[in-house]
């Protein structure tokens, strides 16, 4: 059978193929082969400009230029060339450096330095480098955009409704009030933290041979200090060098990598069942699409389907990337091939994350708020303020305040009038009845309008 969108057998190369667009050149087998040789070239010009490799000299500039092209113009057609050569080699890496030395060996000023293609390096040296490339270029190009873009849809709500009070329900029951758009501004304050701390994540990248400690590099040239250049070159890459590891890079850095975004999706799993819930209770409405279906039986329904899909997305990302983070620091000795495998299923699982952030966008960007709802269920919950009354109580060293409220509201129909009534009994100053007798269960939110404005 074909592959086509319908035939795919991931769904994000089929059903969900447009919205994992931005990852495709990144985490392909394209973008795999492209970021290998793309430091393979980087490795080769690295040796010709270093006075220590004396038979190596430094390129003249327009053969530098026509190398690093290979890099830089790398096409379809050149990832299928390599593919053929691995075809015959069994070899993924080695496929790379044969393809390098075809393109350069007719050329006079390359010719001469083919030899020095892969020199001193392990698989694993181009390996490691590129799946960091490919990492970085993923949090730079993708994850902290698309987090930016969230988190700046998620402050023009609170600042928007900043002053709309809610009824808060802890525990599922009716709870001191806060606002919709103070709501809002906690997810902003805790998707704002990740994406900062995932800013901050090292990629560590490695280029030391075949274990860690530069054997083939020191026998070939003894007098060249190895560790720098080593630190040099990963650093030119824009990756943090790690001057230990065995065989491979010991994956710590892409283990922290993984578990800060999946914190992200924890976090966004928990806006999506929130909004799903007001939208249960009506204090969102959904806006409706022209020739849109929500049931295929029951003709009233608007399902909030964008947040139940973005919580299944987030949820198979984060089995994955809790899997990478947990397996991938873990080699047997020297190493072992279980990570090769695992490396490759990096690009799914940032694919369901995207996913799911484009269905939680879109979500977000069919709301409407319904301040009538919002208001009525306020309105059948004076018990809320209780809480307001037994502190004040406190404060003027009333007896037993708590016990004297709870008295009062538990289990009881409380309106306003009743807790009116309990008010004016209290032997309180004017001042504190005053305050109280004014307060309602809409205007009972702390500083949550301030909390939301300054997020």
């Amino acid at each position: 059978m074909d592959l086509e969108p319908l035939t795919a057998l991931s769904p994000l190369d089929g059903r969900y193929a447009t919205k994992a667009d931005p990852l495709r050149p990144i985490f392909s087998e394209f973008g795999l082969l492209h970021r290998r040789v793309r430091v393979e070239i980087a490795w080769l010009i690295a040796l010709a400009d270093d006075p220590g490799i004396g038979e190596l000299e430094p390129f003249p500039e327009a053969a530098r230029q026509r190398l690093a092209a290979l890099a830089d113009n790398f096409s379809l057609a050149d990832g299928q060339r390599i593919k053929a050569i691995e075809a015959v080699t069994n070899h993924d890496v080695k496929a790379v450096e044969y393809f390098i030395k075809e393109r350069i060996g007719n050329d006079p000023e390359l010719a001469k330095a083919k030899e020095f293609v892969h020199f001193a390096c392990t698989s694993e040296d181009i390996n490691n480098l590129a799946y960091a490339l490919m990492l970085h270029d993923a949090r730079e190009q993708v994850l902290l955009p698309q987090w930016g873009t969230v988190s700046s849809e998620l402050r023009a709500l609170a600042h928007a409704h900043a002053e709309l009070p809610m009824l808060s329900r802890t525990h599922g029951q009716t709870a001191s009030p806060t606002t919709l758009g103070k709501e809002m501004a906690n997810v902003v304050a805790r998707l704002e933290r990740q994406r900062e701390r995932l800013d901050r994540v090292e990629i560590p990248a490695k280029i030391n041979g075949a274990v860690g400690n530069y054997n083939a590099h020191v026998i070939s040239y003894p007098e060249v200090d190895w560790p720098g250049f080593s630190r040099r070159f990963v650093e030119s890459l824009g990756l943090d060098w790690n001057p230990y590891t065995t065989q491979i890079e010991p994956h710590d850095g892409i283990a922290e990598y993984c578990d800060t975004v999946r914190r992200a999706n924890v976090i966004l799993v928990d806006l999506a069942r929130d909004v799903w819930g007001y939208i249960s209770l009506g204090y969102f409405k959904q806006a409706l699409k022209e020739g849109e279906v929500g049931s295929s039986t029951m003709p009233h329904k608007v399902n909030p389907i964008d947040f139940e899909n973005a919580e299944g997305n987030f949820g198979v990302a984060n089995a994955m990337l809790e899997h990478f983070s947990n397996k991938l620091p873990v080699s047997r000795w020297q190493r072992d091939l279980t990570d090769s495998t695992v490396l490759r299923g990096l690009g799914t699982a940032f694919g369901h994350t995207l996913v799911a952030l484009a269905s939680l966008r879109k979500g977000l960007g069919k709301l409407e708020t319904n301040p009538e709802r919002l208001a009525a269920d306020l309105d059948h919950a004076w018990e809320v303020l209780a809480e307001a009354v037994q502190t004040v109580m406190r404060r003027r060293g009333l007896p037993n305040p708590y016990e004297q409220l709870k008295a009062l509201t538990r289990g009881q129909g409380i309106n306003r009038q009743s807790m009116r009534t309990f008010i004016e009994q209290l032997d309180l100053p004017d001042a504190d009845k005053q305050r109280l007798r004014a307060l309602t269960p809409a205007t009972y939110t702390g500083l949550a309008a301030r909390l939301a404005r300054d997020i």
